[in-house]
């Protein structure tokens, strides 16, 4: 498995890579106390957003590559100690810009579903910032 891009992500946040292939990735996160938004245990979306994310970024693989948008579902919620597993796909390629599929599971029940728009630039996006 060659991971090209988000190299210093962290893991333990944003999941970990499962397997990585031309134009599709798989993640795994284990939900953590500390992705709790309260007592009860539910898991704040911003962490399962962001595995989605990562997932898709892993599809594209360049390390140019950068989220332009995103639509997003929540359809279950999910709670500490949940596994998940999100499997992106690529759905289209034009050029620099990617279309990528993400689902989010857990005990094979969709959580999360959503479609992100990548582009790869020319170079790095906080190049010469």
């Amino acid at each position: 498995m060659d991971i090209n891009t988000h190299e210093q992500i962290d893991r333990s946040l944003c999941g970990e890579p499962v397997s990585v292939f031309e134009g599709g990735s798989e993640v795994r996160l284990e939900c953590t106390p500390n992705m709790s938004a309260d007592a009860s245990g539910l898991v704040h979306g911003g962490f399962i957003f962001g595995m989605a994310d990562y997932a898709a970024m892993l599809s594209v693989n360049h390390p140019n590559v950068v989220l332009a948008g995103a639509e997003s579902r929540f359809l279950k919620p999910s709670q500490v100690g949940d596994v998940l597993i999100a499997k992106a796909c690529e759905q289209e390629k034009d050029g620099r810009k990617h279309i990528i599929k993400v689902d989010v599971s857990c005990n094979d029940e969709v959580v999360f579903s959503g479609t992100f728009t990548c582009f790869v630039t020319k170079e790095h996006v906080l190049a010469g910032a």
